[in-house]
Parts: C-alpha cells; structure tokens; sequence
C-alpha cells in the first residue's frame, strides 16, 4: 500500500508538471490553424505522428536528456533559441495565410508529402513539446529513485499525450464552427500569437545566457 501510495503520489506531481507545460488545450488551436485546408484524414494523420512524436521526445529526454545535452554541449537555452526560431517562421506563414491548403494537381500532390512533415516539426517539436516540457521531463526524470517511478513518469508522458491527441482530434468539430472564414481569421491572429511566443522564447534564451557571461 505504501508503494501504491508514493508512485500515485508521483503520477500526480508528474501529470500536474506536464499537463500545463504541454498545455494542449492552449495550443489546439495554434494546431488546428496550422493545418487549416488539410482534408479530415491528414489532420487525424497529422495531429497522431505529432502526439507520437511528443510522446518518443519527452520519454527519450527524461532516461537519457542529462547525458545527450552533455555529449553534445547543448544547453536549455540553445534550445529555447532553436524553438523560438521555429516558432517566428511557422508563425509568420500563418499571418499570411501560407499554411496549409488543398491540393488538386500532381505537383501539388507531391508537395503535399513535404507539407505532411509539420507533424514532426513544428506539431511534434516545439509545438506540442517544447523547451518547458522537455525541461519539466528531465526534472522529473531527476526525481526518479526506482524503476516504478521511471515506469510511473513514461505512464504519464504517454497519459498526457494521449490526452493532447483526443483533444486535436475533437478539434474538427472547431473548423466546422467556424468555417473557411472563421478559421482565415483564426490562423492569423494565432500566427499573431505564435510569433510573440517565439520572440519570449528567444528573450527567455538569450537572458540566461547573457546573465551566465556576466
């Protein structure tokens, strides 16, 4: 009982650290404005590589973020920077409406693979798992003192992934609200919004550095 005790206590300090950093109902509809003009399928295909993609990310970083950082020299930071990057460029084609569209061509077909991509970036990273969550991962992965508890943390990145999936999925419903318009004006001001996030991102990156050379 004292086992099942400390691991539940842990699952909850877990899903109360994750669930805001990912914040999935935040970021539905940053995603549902990313992948406006995609048919019903590619969405669904979109939004499941994406959780997947979150859910392999947040699991590798927590067994493994100490030693891959370290290997590689990369810091926090340095990744706060990169996403914020990320973000600006993805945010700036949905102010101008460039993301996603119909393809009827050939060619427009085969771009259609390429545009398929987002589900790894930016959906899958920073989007759904970005510098937070991966640092959030990695604390708690810090925290562990047995393999429940390692076993307790991955049950819980998969919860909240699942949970980020359900929620995109049930986002459709959304687009239907709305429609074409709607969804235009959505798309800009979330690309709006994406592009300030980034810039935080970059600020938040470039702070800790410059307050470590000093």
């Amino acid at each position: 009982m004292n086992l099942f005790n400390t691991e539940l206590e842990f699952f909850l300090l877990c899903l109360s650290t994750l669930f805001p950093l990912v914040n999935p109902l935040g970021i539905t509809p940053i995603f549902l404005s990313m992948t406006e003009g995609y048919n019903h399928t590619d969405k669904i295909s979109i939004a499941k590589k994406g959780a997947m993609t979150g859910s392999i990310t947040l699991i590798v970083f927590a067994l493994f973020g100490s030693v891959i950082f370290t290997f590689f020299g990369i810091t926090i930071e340095a990744f706060q920077i990169m996403g914020g990057i990320i973000f600006f460029r993805t945010g700036l084609h949905m102010l101008d409406a460039k993301v996603g569209r119909t393809r009827t061509t050939v060619q427009e077909q085969k771009e259609s693979i390429t545009a398929s991509e987002i589900a790894y970036t930016p959906v899958g990273i920073p989007l759904i798992t970005g510098p937070g969550a991966i640092t959030g991962a990695m604390l708690l992965s810090g925290q562990t003192q047995t393999p429940y508890n390692f076993g307790t943390l991955i049950f819980a990145i998969i919860l909240v992934m699942a949970t980020v999936l359900f929620i995109f999925l049930g986002g459709e419903k959304i687009t239907q609200r709305f429609g074409v318009t709607g969804m235009r004006i959505i798309q800009r001001i979330m690309g709006l919004i994406l592009m300030v996030i980034a810039v935080q991102f970059v600020i938040n990156g470039i702070t800790v550095v410059v307050s470590k050379i000093l």
